[in-house]
Order: C-alpha cells, then sequence, then structure tokens
C-alpha cells in the first residue's frame, strides 16, 4: 500500500445481523490523517452503511415473496380451474407436489405457469 502512496488506512466493519459482513475502508496519502474524531465519524457513517445494507436486503426479500405469492397464487387458479379444486385444495397439491419433487413451492409454481402441467 506504501507503494502506492498509501500513509494512513482506517477499516470500520459493516454489521449486519450481529456479524461484521462488510468493511468501510478510509484512506490518506498523508502519515497519522485520522484522529479521534473521524474515527467517530467513520464509526457512525458505518452504522448508517449497515442500516441501509439490511434495509435493502429486507427490500428485496420482500420483493421476492410477493413474486412468488404471485406465482403460487398463478398456478393455484389453474389448478382450480382445469380441475374443479377450491383454493385450500389447489394449494395443497402445490404443496405436495412441492414436498414430493424437493423443489421450492415458487418453483413447481413456475414450472406449472410454463408448462400447463405439474411436475413429475
Amino acid at each position: 500500500m506504501a507503494a502506492e502512496g498509501i500513509r494512513s488506512l482506517v477499516h470500520v466493519p459493516l454489521m449486519l445481523g450481529g456479524r461484521a459482513r462488510a468493511v468501510l475502508s478510509l484512506y490518506s496519502d498523508m502519515p497519522d490523517a485520522f484522529d479521534a474524531d473521524d474515527l467517530a465519524v467513520a464509526h457512525i457513517l458505518a452504522r448508517h452503511a449497515s442500516v441501509a445494507i439490511a434495509r435493502a436486503r429486507q427490500e428485496a426479500s420482500l420483493a421476492q415473496a410477493i413474486d412468488a405469492r404471485k406465482l403460487v397464487g398463478q398456478a393455484m387458479g389453474i389448478l382450480m380451474e382445469r380441475y374443479d379444486l377450491d383454493g385450500d385444495r389447489a394449494f395443497e397439491v402445490l404443496k405436495r407436489y412441492s414436498q414430493q419433487t424437493n423443489r421450492k413451492l415458487r418453483d413447481v409454481a413456475q414450472e406449472l405457469i410454463d408448462t400447463r402441467r405439474l411436475p413429475h
């Protein structure tokens, strides 16, 4: 790092779920560039970044869950129409196929939507 002109550095962990999952790194070309105030600000920035990352992950998970629910709903509709099932029974059929094939419910639903057939 010295060969690149870096004379000071600070690494502050970004805590996600109680564990360090990323690092905020600060570099300077001046020796002893970071004082106690700089370190305090770095820790504040790291906490804010951790919150932002956690929020983004939560929103991504929620979006995936909504997409999966839509797929399952569409697949249930196909089963209800084709086999004259009620909603509970259609869901049970999808769940059974999911368990029997050791595949995610979402993937079974997607295959049914794409092929209009239940998986083998």
